[in-house]
């Protein structure tokens, strides 16, 4: 198993040199027919692939090579340039708007694990005492910003227009009862601003790359109930056959896996079913 790290860059050419400096040579860059090359944010993806590639995938004769990324948007423009055979780290509703507004056919292959998004704030132990004119900090990219607005609708802090879903932004709010001020930032960049809002939304792999606990450390989770932001497995549209995908997919899903989410996330990260 090879790991390797990709910086978040924003220009093609950068990224380009970037994924040159990673290796080639397998998956999607020729070589052995049974590597597969996947892009993952660090936590909990990358790790869960570690795992498997490093105590199931050679059972199954599969070659599976991790290839880390700090942010949302390179690892599916790596996917969809053929830099990668697959990706893991985003939900359903984030990789329909990047195929709309990119121009991509990425495709979910499995749903494989739920990281509820959670609210956090250093001074707070409830989201009830969120105070009058706090400021609160979200994700400044579409759906994970609805997703954001509407974790805290569901707790009646803010009201939204009927209507407003996944792709919901501050414009919608229709109710503001607290006069709460929303500070748009990158996801990767929420955890280090805890000292300087009153609260922050943060995606899981972000706050639990920063070492906070979702379950312990969150003033407002997500429910798992009826969530539509389990993280998939996506590839490029025709490439769901893939023998090697279906390997992956198999294990992903299998008592090994489910366990070291289990016992690793202790329920800040929960096992999807199969299918």
């Amino acid at each position: 198993m090879r790991k390797q790290a990709v910086a978040a860059v924003a220009a093609t050419g950068a990224l380009a040199l970037a994924l040159t400096a990673c290796g080639s040579g397998a998956g999607k860059g020729g070589g052995d027919a049974k590597t597969l090359v996947v892009g993952a944010t660090a936590v909990p993806a990358g790790e869960v692939l570690d795992f498997i590639a490093g105590d199931l995938a050679e059972k199954e004769g599969l070659d599976l090579q991790v290839k880390e990324f700090t942010d949302y948007v390179l690892p599916n423009t790596a996917l969809a340039e053929g830099q990668l055979d697959a990706n893991l780290y985003q939900n359903a509703p984030f990789l329909e708007n990047f195929n709309t507004t990119k121009g991509t056919d990425l495709v979910p292959v499995t749903e494989a694990y739920l990281p509820p998004m959670g609210v956090y704030a250093e001074k707070l132990d409830d989201i009830a005492e969120l105070p009058a004119g706090a400021t609160v900090a979200v994700p400044n990219e579409t759906t994970n910003e609805g997703r954001a607005l509407l974790l805290l609708a569901s707790q009646g802090v803010i009201t939204l227009k009927e209507g407003a879903g996944v792709t919901a932004s501050p414009a919608d709010i229709t109710s503001n009862p607290k006069k709460l001020t929303f500070k748009e930032l990158e996801p990767a960049q929420l955890p280090r601003v805890l000292g300087d809002v009153d609260a922050a939304v943060i995606n899981s792999n972000y706050a639990l790359d920063a070492g906070l606990d979702p379950k312990k450390d969150a003033v407002l989770l997500e429910s798992a109930e009826g969530n539509k932001y389990t993280n998939v497995l996506a590839v490029k549209k025709g490439d769901e056959d893939d023998p090697r995908v279906k390997k992956l997919v198999t294990l992903l899903h299998s008592p090994e896996v489910k366990k070291f989410i289990q016992d690793t996330y202790k329920g800040s990260v929960l096992p999807a079913a199969a299918g």
